[in-house]
């Protein structure tokens, strides 16, 4: 029940639509390669840029179910509420996040979205300058990792909203 002034109302949300394909259960060692891959691409780096950037490649995207997924693993870590929602507008809040944040975030855009068919320089060259080249290549990998993941969320239409922090690792 919510409650508007002192008058209860009942909210009825829309239904849930079903998952297309439980793709995990159909190509196991599919999954289980993703998992290896997304077991390497985070060593090394630092926990709440890794969330971020899976967060924002996962909006761009539209899947919802990593959307639920990262956040509510950001928030468990200890991220703030405000930088989680300011990420779907972090180019218009900067002041949010650190300068090697705001690099992994536009490179996270830039390879995520590539409809000109490459990064442009100028991102790829102020990544460089707040990443040295091996963790460079861990962000990267964690760019491309989650945007693999968000196909398969978005393909198969997993649903959102029954993830638990900390439930796939």
């Amino acid at each position: 029940m919510t409650t508007h002034t002192d008058t209860p109302t009942t909210v009825e949300y829309t239904p849930e639509q079903p998952a297309r394909l439980e793709w995990a259960k159909h190509a196991p060692e599919v999954y289980k390669a993703m998992v290896r891959l997304e077991t390497a691409a985070r060593k090394g780096l630092d926990h709440t840029l890794y969330e971020l950037v899976k967060i924002r490649a996962s909006q761009i995207n539209h899947c919802a179910f990593c959307i639920d997924m990262h956040t509510k693993d950001a928030l468990a870590a200890g991220e703030s509420v405000e930088r989680i929602v300011q990420l779907s507008a972090w180019d218009e809040s900067r002041h949010f996040y650190t300068a090697k944040e705001v690099a992994a975030l536009e490179l996270t855009e830039a390879v995520t979205v590539l409809t000109d068919g490459f990064v442009p320089d100028e991102v790829y060259d102020n990544a460089a300058k707040h990443f040295e080249e091996a963790e460079l290549a861990q962000v990267i990998a964690a760019i491309t990792v989650i945007n693999a993941w968000n196909r398969f969320g978005v393909t198969c239409r997993m649903a959102p909203g029954h993830y638990q922090p900390g439930q796939y690792k």
